[in-house]
């Protein structure tokens, strides 16, 4: 009896807390009648008129029955959310789809639905429904759209139920919530020959044999379906388990897309300002190499690396593409401003790093930044850059002196350096980095780097 004691005491109090509840839902009107019967019963004391006290009874019965009605009633309606799709690009629209279940063998009266949005996925949305039949269900839809990258909960849905008379409005809310990930917009680029590349295994794949003899087998667990025949007899003995020979494994080469979210290298707000220009630069050069058939990574100024697994924290060899890039997209989708003074976090893992294309987008570089990032170059196959002048693009103007500096800069340390000005378009940009790379690799007596530009 002791268990069952605090339990039972539980449920009288959350019994008591929901009548609570369903007297503090009375509407004006069941207010009202309440005050009306409790007045005409008064009077009726007063006035010893029995009649008068029927009627006040009455009046204040009725909405008293709705109460204990509708409280009954509350939490037998069931509500539940779907949201198709559940990552969309910024400017696109998602659809929520809302269904209400009545579970009880007693028709509904009038029901309004309200889902909790964040303001910037836009209004609230409504809706009213009508008599739901018991066991019958219905279903509503709205749209969603957000300029603005990032993650943004939808719900709690709120139910309002109301009695056929208008006396009560109760509203239950559902503890079920909805994640909308706003990933940035992404921009096909261009096809751009890129050195290295072996036909018949995509761009920017090699092949490579593993196997140089049978003291340097490189064993690899048993698959289903492999060939019996490459079983590596020595190494399952070794390992206690089925191990096969690995005598051929694609290699890819690598890209690094290097995205500065420095507070003091951007400024301005919003869709349009730099840093988002970036973002977006970013998140469409990482879409565009995975597809190209690159091992690829995106590395942030703080020096962190997504995925961050695999050799050197590259993503494709050892994991789906399909996975890194939604992975590296959700990172993009609330990547926000650093307080990093500089770039130095960035440089030290590229510094250790093996060679590869690079690609970076940085905001204001000063002269210090700028040594930093022309010292990037030095492990990379090739490097391109895409400097962006907040205070000409704020102004609507192009870059000025000292940008004009940085890129030069940039450029003599062997970068591809490119000033990113107002309205520019990334795959116009692209095309210009591959023919600036191109006439100065003619320039220089060479013929592409491995991984690079060609």
């Amino acid at each position: 009896m002791a268990p069952g004691g605090p339990a039972g005491a539980d449920g009288q109090e959350r019994e008591r807390g929901g009548l609570r509840a369903a007297l503090s839902g009375l509407t004006t009107r069941g207010r009202s009648f309440l005050a009306a019967g409790v007045a005409a019963g008064v009077c009726a004391y007063v006035l010893g008129q029995s009649d008068l006290l029927r009627v006040g009874i009455l009046l204040a019965a009725l909405p008293l029955v709705c109460v204990a009605v509708l409280h009954r009633t509350r939490y037998r309606v069931a509500g539940s959310r779907r949201l198709m799709p559940s990552r969309v690009s910024a400017g696109s629209e998602a659809r929520v789809h809302l269904r209400m279940d009545n579970v009880t063998r007693l028709p509904t009266g009038l029901l309004m639905l309200q889902d909790h949005v964040p303001y910037v996925l836009g209004p609230r949305p409504r809706f009213v429904l009508d008599r739901v039949e018991p066991g019958g269900r219905r279903e509503v839809s709205y749209r969603v759209r957000s300029d603005l990258r990032g993650r943004y909960p939808l719900g709690p849905l709120q139910l309002r139920l109301s009695d056929p008379f208008g006396m009560c409005e109760l509203t239950r809310s559902f503890s079920a919530y909805d994640t909308l990930t706003v990933i940035p917009r992404t921009e096909p680029l261009p096809p751009v020959r890129l050195a290295g590349e072996s036909s018949g295994y995509g761009d920017g794949r090699q092949r490579s044999l593993a196997l140089a003899g049978e003291d340097d087998v490189i064993p690899r667990g048993y698959r289903y379906g492999d060939d019996l025949r490459r079983v590596h007899w020595r190494s399952t003995a070794r390992y206690g388990e089925l191990m096969v020979r690995r005598e051929e494994q694609p290699q890819r080469a690598g890209c690094t897309v290097l995205l500065d979210t420095r507070r003091a290298g951007y400024q301005g707000s919003g869709p349009d300002s730099p840093f988002e220009w970036a973002v977006s630069g970013a998140a469409s050069t990482l879409m565009h190499m995975l597809e190209r058939g690159f091992a690829v990574r995106l590395l942030t100024d703080t020096g962190s690396s997504v995925p961050g697994d695999g050799a050197d924290g590259f993503a494709g060899a050892t994991q789906d593409s399909g996975e890194a890039a939604a992975l590296m997209l959700d990172t993009l989708a609330v990547v926000d401003h650093s307080d990093e003074p500089g770039l130095s976090r960035s440089y030290d893992v590229l510094r250790g790093s093996s060679e590869g294309l690079l690609v970076a987008f940085f905001g204001d570089l000063d002269e210090e930044q700028a040594a930093v990032a022309a010292r990037m170059r030095q492990r990379g196959g090739a490097a391109v850059a895409f400097v962006l002048d907040s205070g000409g693009w704020s102004q609507g103007a192009g870059s000025g002196a000292r940008s004009e500096k940085r890129l030069r800069q940039l450029r003599e340390a062997g970068w591809t350096a490119l000033a990113v000005e107002a309205g520019a378009e990334l795959p116009e940009l692209w095309r210009l980095a591959s023919r600036q790379h191109s006439e100065s690799a003619v320039a220089g007596g060479s013929t592409g780097f491995s991984g690079g530009w060609s």
